[in-house]
Order: structure tokens, then C-alpha cells, then sequence
């Protein structure tokens, strides 16, 4: 019987000659029959795909057509896998439809799109010249050609902000190692968000700076506080004017110019590493995501905690910002922050007696 035929052995008996010819019409049915279940099962959608990927699996395992009838399997299976998300295996089976018959129009499209879902951009547009090569007037191939040149250009762009992001990052942690100040962990980003301090062209900083008036801890906030100006430049333009209207807080209108006094707290915080002020300067931008692979390169140390005494300093407002950042008692929290006080206030008593915490 040719059931006992040795794997390559001819066929001697007219007997056996039949035999044969049975399985394959065998085969040759079986192969049609799932073929066409598959077919159907896609046709009744999402819920029987998994079945449509066992039929066309069954009916390449016949093995038993030509090679351009099996790529046709192999691109079916293809087209399911990638209504299915699983790119991998799409693109694997367009490959070997490809292979079976480069002739296949659709296995071209099916392994662009597999490697485009992958952002194999390289691989998609290789594929997709190739189709256009042997169908150059397929439109769906040009679309798809057109779609791979925008992600390549999405993708290019991100990169470009990234590397920005970094380059601005590192500017940063520079430009405070070289200014010698010392920056700590952020505090109040409930009232802050991600605001960075920036760098312009000519190497000077503008500091987001945060006020906060101890006695109710209401905030102010300036926007842009350049390093090289002074703090009476500042509060000069917050309205604490006689003429401007008092505070919704201030009733006795104590928070005048000239009674309002400045102060930072001294002595406290955590000194940033290098590559834990890379991350926080990175936190909230393009290169955010690549924080923990770069920061990984600058961390040199750890950590410092800094402490000489914690208490409150006077701000001498004819002074610049750049000539309080750098005091050595100070760690900047992220960004500046300062704490108003009225000498006009019963609280400014409790204040200067030490008797007052941040809450």
C-alpha cells in the first residue's frame, strides 16, 4: 500500500500508483474544505478569527497544493493575525507568503502593515517598494507608502525633542554645578506644576519663583524671575500698594510694600545627585520617558542630606536672586521658593521667635 512508502520512494505498483492518488485527492479536499472554513469563519468576525487562524493552519499542514496556493494560506493568516493585533505573527506569515510566491499583492501589503504596526519603519518601507515595484499602480500600496513616510516623520520629529529635551537638561544641571548652588528635591508642585527654570542665549537664568505668605499660606508666583534681578524689582509689582486694594485675607491691610520682609528657609534638604537633577529636569518634558536610561549615565553620587541648622534668613531685597541662590545654607526646592511676612502682623512675632512651622 503507499500508507508504507519510505518518505521519497516512487510509487512501483499500479496498486500503489492509485493509493497515492487517493491521499492527495484527500489531501487536495481537506486542504479546500478548511480553505474555505477559514474563509467563512472571517466572515463572521472578531469572535471566530482565532478559528479562521486554526483552519488556514490545518490547510497549509496538508501540504499538498502549489506554492503560490499555500502563499494565499499564508497571507490569509497573515491578514487575520493583523485584525487581530498579533503583528508578530502577521508579519511572519506574509514573509513566508512572499517567499511561496513574490508575486502575492497582498502578503507586500500585509508585511508593510505588520512592520508599520511594529515601527519596523525600515522593514514596512522595503515591503511596500517592493509591492510598487511589480504593482505600481496599486493605490492601496501608495496609501500605505504615504502612511509609512508620515510615521518615519512623527517618529524623526519626537527624536529631535527628545534630544532637545536631554540637551536642555544637561544644560541645566550644568549650568547649576558651575554656578555653585545646590538644588533638592521639589516641593509644592500642587502649586507650582512641572515649571522649569530655562537658560537664555546669553548662559543667564530666569527662575520660576514661588512666594508664599507664611501667616495663611496664600502664594504668589512670578513667572520669569531672571538671576540678575533684584528682589525689590519684584516686589515692587506685587500690589501691595496703598493704592491697590488689600489682600482678600489681609484685613488690617498689614501686607503693605513697606512692611512686607522677605525670608528663605536655610539649613534644610536633600542635595540632588547629577542624575537625579537629569531626571527632575527631564520630569514633564519630551525626554521624560528616557529619564531612568540617561539618568543612569550622570548619577555619580548619591544623594547628600544637608543640614546646618535649620532656621530663617533674611532676604536683602536690594540683593539678586543669583546672590541668594548661591548662599551655602541654601538648597533650592526644585525652584526658588520665599516666604512673605508683615512686621505690621502679630503673627511677624511668632515668626521671628522661631515659634512658626510649615504646616
Amino acid at each position: 500500500m503507499a500508507l508504507w512508502l519510505e518518505e521519497g520512494a516512487e510509487p512501483v505498483t499500479e496498486n500503489e500508483r492509485a493509493d497515492l492518488d487517493a491521499i492527495t485527492a484527500l489531501k487536495e479536499s481537506t486542504f479546500i474544505e478548511f480553505k474555505e472554513k477559514g474563509n467563512q469563519f472571517v466572515k463572521m468576525g472578531r469572535k471566530y478569527y482565532n478559528d479562521a487562524i486554526d483552519c488556514y493552519t490545518r490547510a497549509i499542514n496538508q501540504k499538498v497544493l502549489s506554492e503560490s496556493e499555500n502563499s494565499v494560506l499564508f497571507s490569509n493568516r497573515a491578514h487575520v493575525n493583523l485584525l487581530l493585533g498579533n503583528y508578530r505573527r502577521a508579519l511572519s506569515d506574509a514573509e513566508e507568503a512572499i517567499k511561496l510566491s513574490p508575486t502575492n499583492l497582498k502578503a507586500f501589503y500585509r508585511a508593510s502593515k505588520a512592520a508599520l504596526s511594529l515601527d519596523l519603519l525600515n522593514e514596512a518601507s522595503t515591503f511596500c517598494q517592493r509591492g510598487l515595484e511589480r504593482f505600481p499602480s496599486n493605490e492601496e500600496l501608495k496609501k500605505l507608502a504615504t502612511q509609512i513616510g508620515s510615521k518615519r516623520s512623527e517618529i524623526e520629529q519626537r527624536e529631535a525633542q527628545v534630544s532637545m529635551a536631554i540637551a536642555a537638561a544637561k544644560d541645566l544641571v550644568f549650568a547649576v554645578e558651575s554656578r555653585g548652588l545646590k538644588l533638592g528635591k521639589a516641593m509644592y508642585q500642587e502649586l507650582t506644576g512641572v515649571r522649569k527654570p530655562v537658560i537664555d542665549k546669553s548662559n543667564i537664568f530666569h527662575w520660576p519663583v514661588l512666594l508664599l505668605y507664611a501667616e495663611v499660606m496664600s502664594s504668589d508666583f512670578i513667572e520669569d524671575f531672571c538671576e540678575i534681578d533684584t528682589f525689590s524689582s519684584h516686589l515692587d509689582m506685587i500690589s501691595l500698594h496703598s493704592a491697590c486694594p488689600p489682600l482678600s485675607w489681609d484685613v488690617p491691610h498689614a501686607y503693605t510694600r513697606d512692611a512686607v520682609e522677605l525670608y528663605y528657609e536655610a539649613g534644610v534638604g536633600a542635595i540632588l545627585s547629577k542624575g537625579e537633577a537629569m531626571r527632575y529636569f527631564l520630569h514633564g518634558t519630551a525626554g521624560s520617558h528616557a529619564a531612568d536610561s540617561i539618568c543612569d549615565e550622570e548619577q555619580n553620587l548619591d544623594h547628600q542630606e544637608f543640614s546646618s541648622g535649620k532656621k530663617w534668613v533674611k532676604v536683602n531685597e536690594k540683593k539678586t536672586l543669583y546672590d541668594i541662590l548661591r548662599q551655602p545654607d541654601y538648597v533650592i526646592p526644585g525652584i526658588p521658593v520665599f516666604f512673605i511676612v508683615s512686621k505690621q502682623s502679630p503673627f511677624y512675632k511668632e515668626f521671628k521667635a522661631g515659634k512658626w512651622n510649615l504646616p
